[in-house]
């Protein structure tokens, strides 16, 4: 990936942009001076422990996992995975030096393209004010004030920060402009980064809307209409946040099926503070991810484990608001595929760091340190639809990390310890 650049004129969106330049923005950028992707073949050798993801490799089990094990990088894919005694010859050779390695990090869910600062509002909430979502409106007039220039240093600034923990596919939201003009900029800047950018207008009501009775259909109308048209071509994804001071089930409806007819798939913030809809009309509306899943009826566990949805689950929030921790173990014990996220934003979950919330969700969501590494690599590709990413197997992208460890349970085992010492992404190393 080429260095993050301002264009001094932005151009019209291509939406026949062929899929070259796609794959070329599908992962976060980075300062890195070397990154192109190599035609040479690399084998990665002396590997203590290799998680694949891929349970017809390795031991069998849903990670995969191979031990004194190898990996060759063709271009960029992973081109042949086994026992390091039976790699064949390559052009270049890094020994792992019996460390582990895992898949890039897929981090599902982030907003990342904000201005702004909130601290005094979490200084005031770890003294005992609970948390609601009109800390958001802090962000939206930040946000707005901000140039195009700062705000894609400030996100080039998280994307760096995150790829350094191991995060090699990174989606975000726009959602803090909440204007036809500042949420279409916000997804341009975002587009320039990632593939994987999500329509997020429906955050909350505008604060231009909140205060007129008609506010809120007024505002869903806007949502849906010049805002959806002017969104959608720098977007793969649309969301809503169906809450209470938020959208209704109604509204979230008809800001997801409104997107789905512009060629924008649904994911959605879905009870995250309360019991609510949110669940059930993700399953409704086959929406990739259902994310928080904090308060949930058996009723909302049985949809999820009959249906495509993915629960992303975001214990970022939870640790800096003091919330109530989601029942990871209620959902895998059901059948649900999770996926583990950051929800990287300045208010509820200022974190880019995919380890520290597998570590958080091994302690307090009851998930084994398997199940959440699983989660925060092959479920959060499940959550984003991808099977070329998330895995290490022959035919995937060599998107992968190398943990200073010999075993991935180090990460929960090592909590807050800078483990990951080289990140490879589209097969070139960036760390």
């Amino acid at each position: 990936m080429r260095p993050a650049r301002v264009p001094e004129a932005e151009p019209a969106p291509d939406p026949t942009a062929d899929q070259a330049t796609k794959d070329a923005m599908s992962s976060p950028t980075t300062d890195s001076p070397a990154h192109s992707a190599s035609t040479a073949s690399t084998l990665i050798t002396n590997i203590a422990a290799l998680v694949t993801n891929d349970p017809s490799l390795g031991d069998g089990s849903p990670l995969g996992l191979i031990r004194d094990a190898a990996l060759v990088i063709d271009g960029q894919r992973v081109a042949w995975t086994g026992e390091r005694s039976k790699a064949p010859a390559t052009d270049n050779r890094v020994d792992a030096g019996g460390r582990a390695v895992l898949p890039g990090f897929v981090d599902s869910h982030s907003h990342l393209v904000f201005a702004g600062d909130r601290t005094a509002e979490f200084n005031a909430r770890m003294s005992g004010r609970p948390y609601s979502a009109g800390g958001i409106r802090t962000t939206v007039a930040a946000t707005r004030a901000a140039t195009d220039e700062e705000l894609e240093a400030n996100l080039t600034r998280y994307l760096r920060e995150a790829l350094r923990q191991g995060t090699t596919t990174l989606e975000t939201k726009s959602g803090y402009g909440l204007t036809v003009e500042d949420e279409a900029r916000a997804l341009r800047i975002a587009a320039r980064h990632t593939d994987e950018v999500t329509y997020l207008g429906a955050h909350i009501v505008s604060p231009d809307h909140a205060e007129d009775p008609a506010g809120p259909s007024e505002y869903v109308a806007l949502v849906t209409g010049e805002m959806l048209d002017a969104c959608a071509p720098y977007a793969r994804w649309i969301d809503v946040f169906c809450e209470k001071g938020a959208f209704d089930g109604d509204q979230a409806r008809a800001i997801l099926t409104a997107g789905k007819a512009r060629g924008l798939h649904p994911r959605i913030h879905a009870n995250q503070l309360s019991h609510g809809p949110g669940v059930q009309l993700a399953v409704e509306l086959d929406a990739a991810s259902a994310d928080h899943c904090t308060h949930l009826t058996d009723a909302d566990v049985d949809a999820l484990a009959h249906s495509r949805t993915v629960a992303t689950l975001l214990p970022g929030a939870e640790f800096s608001t003091r919330a109530e921790w989601p029942d990871a173990r209620r959902l895998l014990d059901a059948g649900v595929t999770v996926a583990l996220s950051t929800d990287c934003n300045p208010g509820s979950s200022f974190t880019s760091s995919v380890p520290f919330c597998v570590a958080l969700a091994v302690r307090d969501m009851r998930m084994t340190p398997d199940e959440a590494v699983w989660s925060a690599t092959a479920g959060g590709a499940r959550a984003l639809r991808r099977d070329d990413i998330g895995r290490l197997a022959p035919g995937a992208y060599a998107d992968l990390l190398l943990l200073d460890a010999p075993s991935h349970v180090h990460l929960a085992y090592r909590p807050g310890v800078p483990l990951v010492t080289g990140v490879w992404r589209r097969g070139v190393r960036e760390v």
